[in-house]
């Protein structure tokens, strides 16, 4: 269980504010920068409009409600707003003025819902934009990596960067970036009002601001920690789970349920532990937050109760401080809440932009070898290779296949076979020596053009979710009747015509209600196809049945007519139609020859016709002499 989690283990996040990762994530914010500039305009606009509010409810006390009792003129804002009205023309009586003042109320209340509405509509839109565009980005950079980076990475945490990492920082072009800037506007606004209202009456309101500065930085340090070990906890989650399903078969096959269980529940419990631990932080937070707001009211009615006895202070202006005090600490809880949201897209952005700067072992060459035909010469000269360090995997392998010969490559496992295959079609550069197409070294091909002379057919079928038919075209624009006559070819035709609907039969993920005999004829269809020039056969009859086989042999015959062809095989069958057989003992290049030169050397060759092949050997010549 360490290992797994070690192997799995997230790099910790750097700094929750980063220049650099914020100004490229600014780069994607900058093809929508007309939606945020309309946002942040819409921001404003509410939040002054939140400012009228209180200043109504002050004037309809001041000016409409407490002359009733016989009190003097009002001085301070509600005086100089009640002389300005009344210049214009509007001097209500009593209750006409409550009436207005009510109805300003009303009014802003009604105006703030459409701002807020289309703010909110604008900040979602350019969210769910920008996340489109991580997205594709992220995707097409997985394309673009070689096939060692995968070798080195759990799926799980690839799929976690395209999906939660990218939410994060929806989050924060959604509801956290242009709302900072609201939320100190307001702040601002209530500030600049207050001390216009009663400067001394606005400092006695901020005495708390202290003991709120110290809760707020315990609360980041905190949730800061928590939130680090949170997302190491989801993909340590996610690995697991991409891990297990994938691999439930097996899981089943060799009863390891209860055990599997046992290791999910831990990694389980180590993702509650570690929300729970954040919970906390943000179950001490607001409960004290709204504490000392109420302390602070508690303030307010003292000192502005005292200055109203006095008749220093006008009831509306203390009503009026009284809301403004509550509006003020909203946008401090939701400034903190915004430094976690901050934090979470920093912390996703750095994971994110780790895997977009990525560099490729594969380097493609700039006007890369694009030959007008390929005619499928392989060479290997010297060549030497190792996934690992110093473990070398082929050593100095060196052999030449002529244009439409077939070479089978027989070795026990580990002997570099499929190797040989890997290095063809340049998923991995050799350590030393070279491999050449045509004469030419891979590494100097187009790798489009080097991919496309060369079809491969696997063991294990990768079939996508789709139909028959896209599975075999993958995307390129091969027609109807060349679909049929390549299915035809590997005796396909027939089981998928049999389909509900044919080609159009829907294929599920893995292919998943098709044989293991139906998925490698389509996926001898595919390769076919796209008729490529060199076609590697690595174990492909190895998990068809002996009767499947029989049917595709003649197919094949046909088939490997004209193309340089490398097989790798484990059924005599094959092994026998190949022109030459490559015998690789612990990645050196031992034998060279056809079976029956091999066999007549008695070297590693025959060891291997009498372990494995020579009962396939005597079957089927028992099966030809039968009547």
């Amino acid at each position: 269980m360490q290992e797994w989690e070690e192997f799995h283990d997230e790099k910790d996040v750097g700094k929750v504010y980063d220049v650099a990762l914020l100004r490229r994530l600014m780069g994607y914010l900058r093809p929508y920068r007309a939606q945020a500039a309309a946002a942040v305009a819409l921001l404003v606009l509410s939040s002054l409009l939140e400012l009228v509010g209180p200043l109504a409810t002050a004037l309809a006390l001041d000016l409409y409600v407490r002359p009733l009792a016989g009190a003097q003129e009002p001085e301070g804002f509600s005086g100089w707003a009640g002389e300005r009205l009344a210049a214009a023309g509007l001097d209500f009586e009593p209750a006409a003025g409550v009436t207005a003042m009510a109805g300003v109320f009303v009014a802003v209340v009604l105006l703030s819902f459409v701002v807020l509405y289309g703010q909110a509509y604008l900040m979602q839109l350019m969210g769910q934009l920008i996340m489109f565009d991580l997205r594709r980005d992220v995707f097409a950079r997985l394309q673009a990596l070689d096939v060692a980076f995968f070798d080195r990475r759990p799926i799980g945490r690839l799929v976690t960067r395209a999906t939660t990492d990218v939410a994060a920082l929806n989050e924060l072009f959604s509801a956290a970036l242009v709302s900072i800037f609201g939320d100190l506007f307001m702040l601002v606004g209530i500030l600049t009002v207050l001390f216009v209202l009663d400067a001394r009456l606005a400092l006695v309101s901020f005495a708390i601001l202290p003991l709120l500065y110290v809760l707020t930085r315990w609360f980041k340090r905190g949730a800061r920690r928590t939130y680090r070990d949170v997302r190491t906890r989801v993909a340590r989650l996610g690995a697991f789970l991409q891990e297990h399903v994938t691999g439930m078969s097996l899981v089943q096959l060799m009863g390891r349920e209860d055990d599997a269980f046992r290791e999910f529940a831990a990694v389980n419990d180590a993702h509650r532990k570690a929300n729970v631990r954040a919970i906390f932080y943000y179950g001490v937070y607001y409960p004290a937050v709204e504490l000392v707001n109420a302390v602070g009211v508690a303030l307010i009615v003292w000192y502005g109760g005292g200055q109203v006895i006095r008749g220093a202070l006008t009831m509306g202006t203390l009503v009026a401080f009284l809301q403004y005090v509550q509006r003020f600490y909203r946008p401090l809880a939701d400034l903190s809440e915004k430094y976690n949201v901050v934090q979470a897209a920093m912390a996703s952005a750095e994971r994110i932009f780790e895997l977009l700067d990525a560099e490729s072992e594969i380097v493609e060459p700039a006007g890369g070898y694009r030959p007008g035909e390929v005619r499928g010469e392989i060479e290997l000269d010297g060549v030497s290779f190792a996934y690992r360090g110093d473990e070398l995997v082929l050593r100095d392998v060196s052999f030449h296949v002529a244009p439409g010969e077939t070479i089978a490559v027989v070795g026990h496992t580990g002997a570099g076979k499929s190797t040989l295959a890997n290095l063809l079609l340049r998923f991995y550069d050799a350590r030393s020596g070279s491999v050449r197409i045509d004469g030419v070294d891979v590494r100097e091909w187009d790798l489009a053009a080097l991919r496309g002379a060369i079809a491969m057919v696997l063991q294990d079928v990768v079939l996508f979710a789709g139909d028959v038919a896209s599975n075999v075209r993958l995307g390129a624009a091969i027609s109807d009747e060349r679909l049929r006559r390549a299915a035809g070819e590997v005796h396909a035709l027939g089981f998928i015509e049999e389909l509900p609907r044919g080609f159009a039969t829907v294929v599920r993920e893995r292919g998943a209600g098709l044989s293991v005999g139906q998925k490698q004829l389509i996926s001898f269809a595919r390769a076919l196809a796209f008729d490529p020039r060199i076609l590697i056969l690595d174990e492909a009859t190895a998990s068809i049945d002996t009767e499947t086989e029989q049917r595709i042999q003649q197919a094949l015959e046909r088939l490997l007519v004209g193309r340089t062809s490398l097989v790798i095989a484990h059924r005599l069958s094959t092994i026998r139609r190949a022109d030459r057989i490559l015998v690789l003992h612990k990645g050196c290049l031992r034998e060279l020859g056809t079976h029956e030169e091999l066999l007549a050397l008695g070297g590693i060759y025959h060891k291997l016709y009498q372990l494995q092949y020579r009962e396939q050997d005597e079957l089927a010549t028992a099966g030809s002499a039968s009547p």
